[in-house]
């Protein structure tokens, strides 16, 4: 069974009904009954920094409730959890001189961090797929593309 791990913007589409790419989220998700769909440290922060920030959405919701929301849908049985178990450094070494900027170093590093479980990385950023191109093309997929 593959298993992707979601980047903290398509995890928020995938449990946050009214964000703008709900839909297309649950579509390709729906599509990907065969799929695990992973969870690491950073994404699970990002998803609660960002759901209890009132600048994201008048919806926002406490951390407590963000936490509680994220809690839930991780007792799927298609979630699996990744450890950050490797260092920054060791995830970026995979890149090579891709790294240019300091907007693509948490993208970075759940890049690396999805090549050293061996699994993919799922995202709608395009960009990221200029650092996987350094070096494991195939382990990204952008939605919608």
């Amino acid at each position: 069974m593959s298993v992707w791990l979601l980047d903290t913007n398509l995890l928020i589409a995938m449990l946050w009904p009214t964000h703008a790419l709900h839909e297309q989220a649950q579509e390709w998700s729906r599509a990907q009954q065969q799929v695990q769909w992973a969870t690491c440290p950073f994404t699970q922060s990002g998803f609660v920094r960002i759901l209890s920030n009132p600048a994201f959405s008048s919806d926002a919701v406490s951390p407590a409730e963000a936490t509680e929301r994220l809690s839930a849908n991780l007792s799927s049985p298609r979630h699996r959890f990744l450890p950050a178990s490797i260092s920054f450094a060791q995830a970026v070494a995979l890149l090579g001189s891709a790294l240019q900027g300091h907007r693509q170093v948490t993208d970075a590093y759940l890049l690396g961090l999805a090549v050293h479980h061996q699994v993919c990385l799922a995202t709608f950023d395009r960009s990221i797929e200029a650092l996987a191109a350094y070096r494991n093309p195939e382990v990204v997929q952008v939605i919608g593309s």
